[in-house]
C-alpha cells in the first residue's frame, strides 16, 4: 500500500522546482546578455581595426603617389628615365608603426596595438600589356577592332619562352577582340566575356590558373596602350618584345642597365647595335606612367593587404582602381 506525500512536502517540491526553473531562466538570460555584450565589443573592435587599417593604408598610398609625383618632377628637369635605382623602386620592409609614432611627444604608444607596415611600388610597364593585342582602327560607324600582328608575335614568343600553350593565347585574343568589337556599337548584353580591367580577370578570356601564375611577373592589364620600359622589364619580356633578341642577350641588356640606366632608345642601340632596326617608340620606351602600389598591414594575427593601380600624367598621379583584402 502506497503512502501519499503530505501536502506540505508536495508544495516544498513544487517550490524547489520553480526556483530551479527561475535560476535556469535567469542564468540563460544573463548568458545571452553577456554574449550579446561580447559580440558587440568584438564587432566594435573589428570595425575600429578596419577603419584604422584603412587610414594607414590610405596614408601609405598617398605617400607613394607623392614619391611618384616628385620623381616625375625630377624627370622633367633632369631628363632622367624611370629605372629600378630610383626611390620609388625601393620596397618598404616591414616596420613597426609605433617606432615612428614614438618620435612624436604628443603620441602615447603604451596602449597602442602592435602594427607593422610594409609595401612596394611596381612599374607595371615593366610588363607586357595584354590589351595591346587588340587595337581600334577608324572612328564612328567605321570603327572596328582588330588584332595587332606585332603584339601577337611578341606574346606568342613570350608563351614559347615560358613553355605555355599558344593555342590558349590565340583563343583568349580572339575572345578579347570579339568582346571589344561588340562593345563598340552593341549596347545589349552578350555571351562574350567582359573586357578585363585587372590581370586576374584574364581568366574571363579562358586563360587558366596555371598560366596566370607563370605570366604574372611578365604581363599586365593596363587601361591604355603602353610601351615596355626597357629599364625595368624582365629578361623574358625583353626577349619577347624584340624579334631577334634571345634570353642571353636580354640578360646582357639587364646587366648593362644595372650599371647605367638607359636614358633613351638610342642608348639601347648603342649598347646593342643589332637592335637598332627592331626597337620602336611604338612598343618600347624608358619611362613609365602606370604603377601598382602594394601595402601590407599586420595587426596581431590579421594581415590586411591593398593594391592600387595609379596612372601618372606629368605631375598628376591618380588612382585607377583599388582593392583591399584580409588574410588570416
Amino acid at each position: 500500500m502506497k503512502h501519499k506525500r503530505p501536502p506540505a512536502a508536495r508544495q516544498r517540491g513544487a517550490a524547489l522546482l520553480l526556483a530551479m526553473l527561475v535560476v535556469t531562466l535567469v542564468a540563460t538570460l544573463a548568458a545571452a546578455a553577456l554574449w550579446q555584450q561580447w559580440r558587440a565589443a568584438e564587432v566594435e573592435q573589428a570595425e575600429r581595426q578596419r577603419m584604422q587599417a584603412g587610414w594607414i593604408l590610405t596614408g601609405a598610398l598617398d605617400w607613394a603617389r607623392l614619391i611618384l609625383r616628385e620623381d616625375a618632377r625630377d624627370n622633367q628637369t633632369s631628363g632622367n628615365a624611370d629605372h629600378l635605382g630610383e626611390p620609388w623602386a625601393t620596397p618598404l620592409e616591414e616596420a613597426r608603426l609605433s617606432s615612428f609614432l614614438a618620435a612624436d611627444k604628443n603620441n602615447n604608444t603604451d596602449d597602442m596595438r602592435e602594427a607593422f607596415l610594409s609595401g612596394e611600388v611596381i612599374d607595371m610597364q615593366s610588363r607586357m600589356n595584354f590589351l595591346n593585342i587588340v587595337r581600334t582602327v577608324g572612328s564612328g560607324a567605321q570603327a572596328k577592332v582588330e588584332l595587332s600582328e606585332a603584339d601577337m608575335r611578341s606574346f606568342s614568343k613570350l608563351y614559347e619562352l615560358l613553355g605555355l600553350p599558344t593555342s590558349e593565347l590565340n583563343a583568349a585574343a580572339n575572345e578579347l577582340r570579339t568582346s571589344m568589337s561588340l562593345a563598340l556599337n552593341d549596347p545589349l548584353p552578350s555571351r562574350t566575356a567582359l573586357v578585363p580591367k585587372k590581370f586576374s580577370q584574364l581568366a574571363w578570356l579562358g586563360i587558366g590558373r596555371a598560366s596566370l601564375a607563370v605570366l604574372e611577373m611578365h604581363v599586365a592589364v593596363l587601361p591604355a596602350r603602353t610601351t615596355l620600359n626597357l629599364n625595368t622589364a624582365s629578361a623574358q619580356a625583353l626577349s619577347a618584345s624584340v624579334p631577334d633578341l634571345d634570353l642571353a642577350q636580354a640578360r646582357q641588356l639587364i646587366a648593362m642597365r644595372g650599371r647605367e640606366p638607359f636614358k633613351s632608345l638610342a642608348d639601347v642601340t648603342t649598347a646593342l647595335p643589332d637592335l637598332k632596326a627592331q626597337l620602336s617608340d611604338l612598343y618600347h620606351g624608358v619611362r613609365s606612367n602606370h604603377f601598382e602600389v602594394r601595402g601590407r598591414l599586420r595587426l596581431d594575427n590579421t594581415i590586411i593587404e591593398e593594391r592600387s593601380l595609379v596612372v601618372r600624367n606629368n605631375l598628376d598621379v591618380r588612382v585607377n582602381w583599388r582593392e583591399r583584402f584580409a588574410r588570416p
